[in-house]
């Protein structure tokens, strides 16, 4: 399995009326989580799109168990449980913990791999494989 984290702090204009992280955002801190665990690998999403791979969202889950508030400094543990070299998709799981450590959220949010000039899924690139496979 591999792990990666981020922290990101709640700003003012991504809370509501109560001072909450307003829902919408919370796929934002996934996709935060998401690219900071692919930069720690020692590459980027852009390297993969100029390398000819596109990740676009196929499906998104969301729990939320406790709200996020104005100025929490929010802990985004981003995880890949499995490994596929062969197959299109990929899914990261995220966990979001405020500053005393309590879960306020989980999500899972499934890419696939794309490339743009067919218009078709494709198995994972090899690059991403090499980097992930010693976590496995």
């Amino acid at each position: 399995m591999y792990t990666s984290t981020t922290h990101i702090r709640v700003r003012y204009g991504e809370t509501d009326q109560m001072g909450y992280l307003y829902y919408g955002f919370y796929a934002l801190y996934y996709e935060q989580g998401r690219a900071e665990a692919i930069r720690q690998l020692g590459f980027t999403y852009r390297q993969l799109e100029e390398a000819g791979v596109m990740m676009p969202v196929i499906e998104m889950n969301a729990k939320y168990f406790r709200p996020a508030l104005y100025d929490d400094l929010v802990t985004v543990k981003t995880s890949l449980k499995q490994l596929d070299r062969e197959s299109p998709q990929i899914q990261f799981h995220s966990e979001l913990y405020n500053e005393a450590g309590k879960l306020l959220n989980e999500g899972v949010v499934t890419l696939v791999f794309f490339d743009p000039k067919t218009r078709r899924k494709i198995p994972m690139p090899e690059i991403l494989y090499e980097k992930l496979a010693s976590y496995f």
